[in-house]
């Protein structure tokens, strides 16, 4: 089970052309709870590092999030596919201390699956939350979903991460965090 002390979200690739290229609907689900999952993080104080897949043709990260994130809008680019290719990431990861990665982000079945496994791979727990997660086909979003719960990942949704953070009602945050899905 999730623990917000032990958590660090890993938000990857959601980026403005990245997301123009979904359909509406996925669209607006993912920049909705993205943006979500981010402000529940900052008010639970977990981390959120950013990826950005080749930032100059695909551009930055949504401008809600970059908005929450304000100074800490602090993006690792990549044009490896798995975050854990670029040089010094897996090291910086270390140095956070978490056991536990919680993951969205645009495709699912390249940048998101291949950074997933390879964390994995890596002895960290690895959670993806499917409802902040797309790709521009939904038969690779299935087949990613699939291959990623067959690999050991956990695959949950917004509610399940935020609510297992939570613990309980007696959460002094819980009024705030509940607040962003009502």
């Amino acid at each position: 089970m999730l623990n917000a002390q032990d958590s660090l979200v890993l938000i990857i690739d959601i980026q403005d052309k990245l997301t123009k290229m979904l359909k509406e609907d996925i669209c607006s689900q993912i920049v909705e709870k993205s943006q979500k999952i981010v402000q529940a993080a900052k008010i639970l104080g977990i981390d959120t590092i950013l990826t950005e897949q080749y930032p100059r043709g695909l551009g930055q990260t949504i401008e809600g999030i970059r908005e929450i994130l304000g100074e800490n809008y602090k993006p690792v680019e990549k044009t490896s596919f798995s975050v854990t290719n670029e040089e010094g990431f897996s090291q910086m990861l270390k140095g956070y201390g978490k056991k536990q990665i919680v993951i969205c982000g645009i495709e699912s079945h390249i940048c998101v699956l291949q950074s997933a496994v390879s964390l994995l791979s890596e002895g960290y727990e690895v959670y993806v939350v499917r409802d902040i997660c797309a790709s521009r086909k939904k038969f690779e979003f299935e087949c990613a979903m699939d291959y990623l719960k067959n690999e050991g990942v956990k695959v949950a949704s917004l509610e399940i991460v935020l609510f297992e953070w939570l613990k309980g009602a007696k959460n002094p945050d819980f009024k705030e965090v509940q607040a962003l899905i009502k």
